[in-house]
């Protein structure tokens, strides 16, 4: 593995086809993150993609946010390098297949498909949780993410809302090359489900020119280059 440190891999013997940032929402996994590295560096290097990985790492103990640490994976990643694609990964998560590229698509892509948790059945057809890839301009065409979701729930299908809204569609490998493992875990303190999450949803249309990339506030505690990974800790604020 010639990994630059930082987690940055570019391929030896040929032009990637895009420039992928690989950005997951973090907060006390390690567990999850080791086999997570441990799995995605030799399959990403098999994809033959000129890519870094980016763990957004939320700092303290209010309730977690996570599309607005992908919002701000979004924006760190972009400080480094010159990146047109991003996957966005939650950090349970291991593709199944090689042959499901974590690149970007013409359309915003869904990766993954079928998890064992729903069966290896898509749990229903908006759904674009767990594993997505944008492309810079298909992910600044709707703003980027909601930043007010605070806890477990909703956001994604405010996302999914977002991008039917500017007239995308969403696009999908089979349910075969789709196939996801999720390490099992119980459901983390601080990230209870989001009671306001199906008002909110109902509203995506009216809010998401305001609140989004556009409209993003956090502070860098500390970015740190390990060998396989970079970890950007940051305060995102409170709800």
């Amino acid at each position: 593995m010639k990994l630059r440190p930082g987690g940055r891999f570019t391929p030896q013997d040929c032009e990637a086809q895009q420039k992928v940032a690989i950005i997951i929402p973090f907060r006390k996994r390690d567990e999850h993150l080791k086999y997570w590295l441990h799995y995605l560096h030799p399959i990403l290097q098999r994809q033959q993609l000129d890519y870094g990985v980016y763990v957004i790492n939320q700092d303290g103990d209010e309730v977690f946010n996570r599309a607005k640490l992908l919002n701000i994976g979004y924006t760190e990643s972009l400080k480094e390098y010159d990146y047109e694609c991003f996957v966005f990964s939650d950090v349970d998560l291991i593709p199944m297949d090689d042959r499901n590229t974590y690149k970007c698509f013409s359309q915003p892509r869904h990766l993954s498909v079928s998890m064992d948790k729903f069966g290896f059945r898509l749990p229903y057809h908006q759904y674009f949780g767990g594993v997505s890839s944008m492309s810079k301009e298909q992910y600044l065409k709707i703003n980027g993410f909601p930043n007010n979701y605070w806890g477990w729930g909703g956001e994604d299908d405010d996302i999914y809302n977002r991008l039917s809204s500017k007239g995308m569609s969403i696009s999908r490998p089979s349910g075969e090359v789709g196939k996801c493992r999720m390490i099992r875990h119980d459901r983390d303190k601080q990230n209870e489900p989001n009671p306001q999450r199906f008002d909110r949803i109902a509203h995506t249309r009216e809010t998401m020119s305001k609140d989004g990339i556009n409209s993003l506030s956090y502070r860098v505690v500390k970015v740190e280059k390990l060998d396989l990974f970079t970890r950007i800790t940051v305060d995102v604020g409170k709800p």
